[in-house]
């Protein structure tokens, strides 16, 4: 025990209890009576058996994950050879000693156990390395490892995603994340997880860099976010926000145990690099899955069928590797694919509507007999044939957002795992959001834009198309700021900028009581105190007038008759506000309001 010496694991296939265990059976079987034979000590218990001082390593099994400690089978040789040359009779190799595939290619730990106490010692070691080769399975995209965690379903899956300044390496400009707990998800009796309701997601904008550093190759879209709302956060507090959302999911760190969080991704290397720049913790027990492993290992073994290479339209050669963007794209591509035998659910839940469907074992071998609702196994040879899997329609959304390729690589991985229950995810909604008036004073010199409402359309408002705002009439004119006697015209998109002098303001069919009445203009006082608009006059002043009558009982209503029945007004000249006596009644009546109006 005290020496140190490291060994290739080839050859060490022989478990060292089953090899007590398979002579005792021999013996029984064969009616011999060891106990009564002079070398029959040394099997009277497994402590005297190994008193021969056995070398042993601990492996893991390739096909069924367990460890054993084993030996090779010179070391049986030798046993049965110091029996022959002490007691002088030959023992037989005994059948039925379990041997094991080493799932471990790298040099192993050297140990000679002679007592029980060491072998309880070693053994005691043995989930360690269950957990060591589990984790290097699922890192290297082991399908059966990587489906048995999740027809377990007491794991949660999380996916992290950051979107880096192409300037400065260090610079992070988004953060999303995308999670399902799958053991809350058994527990509550909804299984599989829906991905609309059942993803915990989330997209924070750093804000010191919003709407100023942007990527180039690939360019980034910060405000793309299809599957919720996007949150803004200082670039200090990302790092806690992070963390927070680990600490939510993770259990307790074990030496023997993996973490209850699995983290989910492609290209975990790059990302541990980050999320340790960034002084994030993460557990050491976790286990990490590379969806682009894990898809190559699936396709390698057939289960996904005969596909065509999404970038080079040709059929797919073996060992390559899918983008994100490539395997989104096969999931909307038939392919045929071996059939998946139903099994039923060892897993039931009575709370579960869905027991029936999630029944199947992933660990089962595809070509294991059918197990049938009377009990019968069906070996019929056609239940094999593959089958064409129909393909899903895919939300079209923008990967180079964090949030968006966190989701999205959340919802591959379910794909993966269960194409035929899983749910294709629905983009959000998004309500639009009307300008502020304080947005618009800002940007148009302090004016209400109407224009831009009627253009655009507001909640619970339906929209109104500019044929019928004109024939609603235009605005009520108010005057530029800093331009005096400038009224504002509504443009084709809907803002608002000066009125040209040259253009008419005034129109014969559109009254003031109509403009009332509508509920798209904004209210005047002309329906309280009569018509009363302002022209430019362009011939002898720019100074404000008074127009006739319009819209009443004028007969030359749109003309410009300040220059014959009104003298144009100078700059050291003020209006006079008596009545002249030519003015009819309704003009008097119209020229009082508007003395009035214009205090």
């Amino acid at each position: 025990m005290s020496e140190f010496k490291l060994v290739d694991p080839k050859g060490w296939t022989y478990d060292l209890h089953s090899v007590y265990s398979a002579y005792l059976g021999y013996f029984q079987v064969h009616n011999i009576p060891w106990f009564e034979r002079t070398w029959g000590h040394l099997f009277t218990s497994f402590e005297e058996f190994l008193a021969f001082s056995w070398p042993v390593i601990t492996v893991t099994d390739a096909h069924t994950g367990r460890a054993h400690i084993v030996t090779r089978l010179n070391s049986i040789g030798a046993f049965l050879k110091m029996i022959k040359t002490r007691f002088g009779e030959t023992l037989p190799q005994a059948p039925n000693i379990l041997q094991v595939t080493p799932f471990e290619s790298s040099t192993r730990h050297l140990r000679n156990i002679s007592d029980y106490a060491s072998y309880k010692k070693l053994y005691s070691t043995l989930p360690a390395a269950v957990f060591a080769a589990q984790r290097t399975r699922v890192r290297t995209g082991d399908a059966r490892t990587i489906k048995g965690l999740w027809a377990n379903r007491d794991k949660s899956y999380l996916v992290l995603s950051f979107v880096w300044s192409e300037r400065n390496e260090k610079s992070c400009l988004e953060f999303g994340y995308a999670a399902v707990r799958c053991g809350h998800m058994e527990a509550s009796g909804h299984w599989p997880p829906t991905p609309d309701s059942n993803y915990r997601k989330g997209h924070y904008i750093v804000e010191e860099y919003v709407d100023k550093v942007f990527n180039k190759h690939p360019p980034n879209h910060p405000w793309q976010y299809a599957f919720g709302e996007s949150q803004l956060t200082p670039k200090n507090k990302l790092p806690q926000i992070v963390q927070a959302v680990i600490s939510s999911l993770k259990s307790p760190e074990s030496e023997t145990n993996s973490n209850d969080i699995v983290l989910v991704g492609i290209g975990m290397h790059a990302l541990l690099g980050r999320l340790e720049e960034m002084k994030i913790k993460i557990p050491h027990n976790v286990l990490m899955i590379d969806i682009a492993n894990f898809e190559k290992s699936l396709y390698t073994n057939g289960e996904r069928g005969v596909m065509i290479d999404p970038k080079t339209e040709k059929p797919r050669s073996q060992g390559s590797t899918l983008s994100l963007d490539s395997l989104l794209r096969s999931f909307q591509q038939p392919s045929n694919r071996p059939q998946q035998q139903q099994r039923p659910n060892l897993k039931s839940n009575p709370k579960s509507n869905n027991s029936s469907s999630s029944g199947s074992s992933p660990l089962s071998s595809p070509h294991a007999p059918l197990q049938t609702s009377n009990g019968i196994n069906n070996t019929n040879p056609s239940s094999h044939l593959p089958f064409p899997l129909q393909p899903v329609v895919i939300p079209q959304c923008a990967l180079a957002n964090a949030g968006n390729e966190a989701f999205m690589t959340l919802f591959a991985l379910q794909m993966l795992l269960d194409p035929v229950s899983t749910r294709p995810p629905t983009k959000k909604a998004k309500m639009p959001v009307p300008l502020s008036l304080a947005n618009l004073n800002a940007m148009n010199g302090g004016i209400p834009m109407m224009g831009a409402m009627v253009s655009s359309g507001m909640p619970g408002m339906p929209q109104m198309s500019m044929s019928m705002y004109h024939r609603m009439g235009p605005p009520n004119p108010m005057p530029m700021s800093g331009i005096p006697g400038m009224p504002p015209i509504v443009g084709v998109n809907g803002l608002m900028g000066p009125m040209p002098s040259s253009m008419n303001t005034t129109g014969s069919n559109n009254s003031g009581r109509e403009r009332r009445q509508s509920s798209f203009s904004p209210y005047d006082l002309s329906g309280e105190f009569g018509e009363m608009q302002l022209s430019v006059k362009r011939a002898r002043s720019s100074a404000p007038v008074l127009p006739g009558g319009e819209g009443f009982d004028s007969p030359s209503s749109g003309q410009d008759r300040g220059g014959d029945e009104y003298p144009a007004v100078g700059k050291n000249q003020t209006v006079s506000t008596a009545r002249p006596s030519f003015l009819s009644v309704e003009q008097q009546r119209l020229r009082r309001h508007s003395d009035y109006a214009l205090r």
